[in-house]
């Protein structure tokens, strides 16, 4: 724990830093680009729609608020964009900048949150998106609203625990990323983004408990159970319970592997 600790230290102080490079990233990332950060905001716009055609539309999906796919679909897959981007994105920050940082002073620790924060700009717009949408379709402000912060919440917590441990495995080893690519691609369908799998009869009760393990669930139907007032965040304990398990032990083992292998990070890239 003492090395969680030292870590959640280095993002607390050193975040001015971690804000004013992430500001500066989004800027260079589309400053050749005609429409500029722009892209930031539309492409995701752009995936939502052709996910809706296939799937609203070509598949005729049916599930969530009052029988209505598009509000049930965009609220979910809010979360799931962001946390996708933020996951690949700091699995590769270290190994791209390591020699850069080892010639300034702040810490190789706050290159994941720095991805994370940079991130953030485009989900509060799909956010407010998603809200217009569901409004459209009936979606009222009600009490299970405010469920939204405490799963934001566990949404960043389990990025930074996820972030620096990819981050660290990244950099010992190379092929990791492609793997963790594979590997978020396939959570995309089985974390109840596009479909509702515990409705769904094709698939068997404890195969249902399994896939309901999955953090990146937790946290999609987290935001679906607040913004479309369908339960109370306590209802499912053991769930919870599970999701900060597993966000802490990746906070030990990440935090753990990152001070120990540190000092040779740029000797490795």
């Amino acid at each position: 724990m003492k090395e969680v600790w030292a870590l959640l230290k280095e993002q607390f102080e050193n975040l001015g830093i971690i804000f004013r490079i992430s500001k500066y990233e989004d800027k260079a990332t589309y400053q050749s680009h005609y429409l500029g950060l722009v892209w930031e905001y539309l492409y995701p716009l752009i995936q939502i729609a052709i996910y809706w055609l296939v799937f609203g539309v070509g598949l005729k999906g049916s599930t969530g608020h009052n029988g209505s796919y598009l509000p049930w679909m965009v609220i979910g897959i809010t979360p799931w964009f962001f946390m996708n981007r933020v996951t690949l994105d700091a699995s590769k920050s270290i190994y791209q900048r390591a020699g850069l940082v080892s010639k300034m002073k702040f810490p190789i620790s706050i290159l994941p949150s720095i991805k994370l924060v940079s991130n953030l700009s485009s989900f509060w717009t799909m956010l407010v998106f998603s809200i217009v949408i569901g409004y459209l379709y009936g979606v009222r402000p009600s009490l299970f609203w405010f469920q939204w912060i405490y799963y934001f919440i566990a949404m960043i917590a389990w990025l930074i625990a996820f972030g620096i441990f990819n981050s660290t495995i990244t950099v010992l080893i190379r092929d990791y990323h492609v793997m963790l690519q594979s590997f978020m691609r396939m959570l995309f369908y089985i974390s109840g983004v596009l479909f509702n799998f515990e409705s769904s009869a094709s698939f068997p009760p404890f195969l249902i408990r399994i896939l309901e393990l999955n953090p990146f669930f937790y946290i999609v139907q987290g935001f679906r159970d607040s913004m479309l007032s369908s339960s109370w965040l306590w209802e499912k304990p053991l769930l919870s319970i599970i999701f900060w398990l597993m966000t802490l032990f990746f906070f030990l083992v990440g935090s753990h592997l990152h001070f120990k292998f540190r000092s040779h990070f740029v000797d490795l890239v």
